[in-house]
């Protein structure tokens, strides 16, 4: 098999004047090298292997951004997929409930059963993104917990439950709390 510098004689690029001149420039160098001990450095091989380095650099933080949002968009799936399985009947609704979001009062329309629930913390309150569409849903806590495990913003209002037991030195357990009172 011919060499490149024959290729390139045979194919016209180069005149035997230059290929010579080239034979020579490398054959000092490499005396140059064995007589100093110094390794001579292509300059033209070092720029290249650092533009092969900073490209490759590059493509891992790309890919490693592309990850992130694949994994942002499945967690996202995920939730709304808890939510819409899980989520509560609401539309015999009479009684308005308000909660806050967003340092904003906001109101949904349940029942008294729900309400109590929700009082009780058997019940929690999520919210979901639909097209650009913020609607709130209510879920069971157990589900609202795996849904905080995925992300904490998407609860709304998860009351802790309920102590059923009394306190016997409470000095209030004579009065009864009204069911009346909303805010």
């Amino acid at each position: 098999m011919a060499s490149l510098q024959d290729q390139l004689l045979k194919a016209g690029l180069v005149d035997k004047n230059r290929a010579k001149k080239a034979n020579k420039d490398k054959q000092k160098q490499t005396n140059f090298a064995r007589k100093t001990g110094r390794i001579t450095v292509n300059e033209a091989k070092v720029s290249a292997q650092q533009k092969q380095a900073n490209r490759a650099e590059h493509d891992r933080e790309l890919n490693l951004k592309k990850q992130i949002t694949s994994n942002q968009k499945a967690i996202a799936a995920q939730i709304r997929q808890l939510i819409e399985i899980n989520k509560l009947d609401r539309d015999r609704g009479e009684i308005p409930y308000s909660f806050v979001y967003e340092n904003k009062v906001k109101n949904i329309v349940v029942t008294e059963s729900l309400k109590i629930q929700l009082t009780q913390g058997r019940l929690a309150i999520v919210t979901l993104l639909i097209n650009k569409d913020r609607k709130f849903e209510i879920v069971p806590a157990p589900v609202a917990e795996k849904i905080a495990q995925r992300d904490t913003e998407c609860i709304v209002q998860l009351n802790e439950k309920a102590n059923t037991e009394e306190n016997e030195d409470d000095p209030y357990a004579d009065y009864q709390i009204p069911d009346d009172l909303t805010w």
